[in-house]
């Protein structure tokens, strides 16, 4: 018994490894290009092109939010924000439903894991989901335009090589330590599967068709799940049996679909508009299932290559075992960085630890912040502040440290609080 137990978790880690080979180097080269992506994209920018009336705003909404590497919580602030500088009901509506479900690194991850056609698919269907949630809010529901903000100040790095430094940071150390614990769980159950259960153990009960899709769809509305970290539980629910169209609509539920996201939905753009989003990840769930299951079947007759590879992976070659071993370094990496941050002050070249600073200094305790682009959202809507000259978020401790002068605390505590975050000024 002690001997099968042994070879049962030899099995397990062998799996788990053989998860993380294979998915490595695509999900590296799409961490570089999400670092890319938020260096080289200006957020004003994005504001000015999501205002004003029409399809034009919703398309671009949908299209713009496809690539971008945010996260069912990372995605609620900076839509919050789109929102309070002239974005359109119906636009800030098409990117919060477009942009949960993909990015870059997610489509990578999906490419090696999943297959060619899931891969393109799926960024369509967040495409397709967008424009349809954006094109019903337009139809249904009357938007008072806000007015377009132009006085905040562009934060972002200057220089060409400044810049490549800030997307290597953001590409190698923030965003693997935003999604790292979850990318790690993901992995964990797929390989645990992978090596015990007998595959397709489950096809009777999640096989094809309605049933199985309601049923993968219910299991991810409740979880918190980001697109890149649920790939791998996709993967595991292949192998139990689930269809790629169950698959689908599991991916397309989850990341799209939390109470933070719903909450907000209805306190920013009211009920009238969540009702709406929630009917359309529901239909584009269903419907993209049930397409998807049609093309599969077609594809593993006529092009097989383009079906799931999840049970009929080989042996991860030396530049996969390579490439697992370069994500473990930069995980492991993220991980300490991230855990010195929080041990220190916080302090920075501008002084916000230092006491005999004559400027005024506030600071806000802040719930709900889980991510970095949280903490970047907080931190932008409170440098738009009159009077502020310094913003430190510290997102592991919760709290925000201003400096300024003529600073109005309360002011601060209801920007944030617009954000879809709980702030309250600290004595």
């Amino acid at each position: 018994m002690a001997d099968f137990s042994i070879h049962t978790l030899v099995d397990i880690c062998y799996a788990i490894w053989n998860v993380t080979a294979q998915m490595s180097a695509w999900l590296l080269l799409g961490f570089l290009v999400a670092g890319l992506l938020s260096v080289f994209i200006d957020p004003q920018w994005l504001e000015h092109n999501l205002g004003g009336k029409g399809l034009g705003p919703v398309w671009r909404a949908s299209l713009f939010g496809v690539p971008l590497p945010l996260c069912s919580c990372g995605v609620i602030p900076v839509a919050a924000s789109l929102r309070s500088h002239g974005a359109s009901k119906a636009a800030t509506t098409a990117f919060l439903l477009s942009t949960p479900q993909t990015g870059v690194d997610s489509i990578m991850i999906t490419y090696t894991m999943l297959g060619p056609l899931f891969a393109v698919f799926r960024p369509m269907m967040a495409l397709l989901t967008g424009i349809l949630g954006g094109v019903l809010v337009q139809a249904a529901d009357e938007d008072i335009p806000t007015e377009l903000k132009s006085n905040s100040v562009d934060h972002r790095v200057k220089g060409l090589v400044p810049r490549l430094k800030a997307a290597l940071e953001y590409g190698l150390v923030t965003l693997p330590g935003d999604i790292g614990k979850a990318l790690l769980v993901g992995v964990i159950i797929a390989g645990f599967l992978a090596a015990v259960i007998p595959a397709d153990l489950l096809a009777p009960y999640l096989g094809q068709g309605a049933l199985s899709i309601a049923l993968m769809m219910i299991v991810g509305i409740p979880l918190y799940v980001c697109a890149t970290a649920s790939v791998p539980l996709a993967v595991g629910f292949i192998i139990l049996g689930a269809s790629p169209g169950a698959v689908l609509a599991f991916l397309i539920a989850g990341p799209a679909t939390n109470a933070a996201t719903i909450t907000t939905i209805s306190r920013v753009l009211g009920r009238k508009t969540m009702a709406i989003y929630l009917f359309t990840v529901a239909v584009s769930a269903f419907g993209g299932g049930f397409l998807l299951d049609g093309m599969m079947t077609l594809a593993e007759t006529a092009l097989p290559a383009l079906a799931p590879p999840i049970h009929h992976h080989g042996q991860p070659g030396w530049f996969d075992q390579l490439s697992g071993v370069v994500l473990v370094l930069v995980m492991t990496r993220a991980w300490w960085l991230a855990r010195r941050r929080s041990s220190g002050c916080g302090c920075d070249e501008e002084g916000v630890c230092d006491v005999n600073n004559p400027e005024k200094k506030v600071e806000l305790e802040i719930v709900g912040m889980t991510c970095s682009h949280c903490s970047g959202s907080v931190e932008r809507i409170l440098r738009e502040i009159p009077g502020v000259i310094h913003v430190e978020v510290l997102l592991n401790d919760g709290r925000a440290v201003i400096q300024g002068s003529s600073l109005d605390a309360q002011a601060m505590a209801t920007a944030v609080d617009a954000l879809g975050y709980k702030a309250q000024v600290k004595d």
